[in-house]
């Protein structure tokens, strides 16, 4: 006899962060139940239109505001923004382009291109690493005969 799985199921807020949503905008169900991992598949791939709108307009979790924005979430504390933005919001900011907002976009262009300098420095000791073990010669100890 085979004992019946129960599904795996998650806290509406980790389903939100899943969904790329803030939690705080979603339906009173939603956040007051638990998600499936059926349940967070269906609304992927079959929104209702709740979610479709809470995506389009927002209010965007911190994580969506900063990438919209293209600052980091570090840098829109720094900004002072704290709390979650409309899409209409974040229009008007890069329509202004705030001297904060300005700053934070050039600083993680500068963090981008320092950590893509980094791995590809990485990745050539690594392939020099692999070079020098392919042709190092065996050490032949004349005890082992």
């Amino acid at each position: 006899m085979s004992a019946q799985k129960t599904p795996q199921t998650m806290k509406p807020a980790t389903a939100a962060k899943k969904l790329d949503v803030y939690l705080e905008a979603t339906p009173a169900e939603f956040q007051s139940g638990t998600v499936s991992r059926e349940d967070l598949a269906e609304l992927r791939t079959n929104p209702p239109q709740w979610l479709v709108d809470l995506r389009a307009e927002g209010p965007h979790p911190k994580s969506v505001v900063a990438a919209k924005l293209g600052v980091s979430i570090a840098g829109l504390a720094r900004g002072g923004v704290e709390e979650a933005l409309t899409t209409a919001q974040i229009e008007a900011l890069l329509a202004d382009q705030p001297d904060w907002l300005q700053a934070e976009r050039k600083s993680l262009v500068e963090v981008r291109k320092e950590e893509k300098r980094i791995k590809e420095q990485q990745a050539t000791r690594r392939e020099q690493s692999n070079r020098k073990q392919r042709f190092a010669k065996p050490i032949h100890h004349p005890n082992e005969d």
